[in-house]
């Protein structure tokens, strides 16, 4: 599918990650089965969105957050594009057996342990800056799974440090949230 993903997509090479996970969005309630598509056209849409965020997240480099506002509710600085290496894409990562507006609640939750939050477009994408030994940036994004929310994940590394592996990401969001 080498660059047949922005096409799949009905995106220009290089659109945002927003500009992706809209259209994966808006492609998904006409090839997801629930909606009367099918399993192989729901499998090509996530390949190439998922191809095309990991291109982005091998073309983004993001700086550092510096720590989080003055304000409640504690939230870090937006990155901005430098310094972040690497990248991995975990999709789908797990399943919460929640609708997403709860499943986001319960993410927001376990996010207070892991990190400081970055952004949010409730309910579908969370983005943190991870604190301690998985320290780098993480971004989930939450699609309904038939009473469900299955939670698809992406990492990238601190400046001068590899990226955290991927399952150990998954791993502590699946801990934190088990652990509420």
């Amino acid at each position: 599918m080498a660059g047949g993903h922005w096409e799949v997509l009905g995106l220009a090479p290089g659109a945002s990650v927003s500009d992706v996970q809209a259209a994966r969005r808006r492609l998904a309630k006409q090839a997801h089965p629930d909606a009367g598509g099918d399993a192989a056209a729901m499998q090509v849409l996530n390949a190439a969105a998922d191809a095309a965020l990991a291109e982005l997240a091998r073309a983004t480099v993001w700086a550092p957050p510096s720590g989080p506002p003055a304000r409640a509710p504690r939230r870090a600085p937006r990155p901005n594009p430098s310094g972040w290496n690497g990248s991995g894409v975990d999709h789908p990562s797990f399943v919460v057996e929640a609708l997403p507006a709860e499943a986001f609640e319960w993410l927001l939750v376990a996010a207070a342990e892991l990190g400081d939050l970055i952004d949010d477009d409730p309910p579908y994408r969370l983005e943190l800056a991870l604190r301690g030994s998985l320290r780098g940036w993480c971004e989930l994004m939450l699609v309904p799974d038939a009473g469900a929310s299955t939670v698809s994940l992406a990492v990238a590394g601190e400046p001068g440090y590899s990226p955290p592996p991927v399952e150990h990401v998954r791993d502590a969001w699946v801990a934190a949230l088990n652990a509420l």
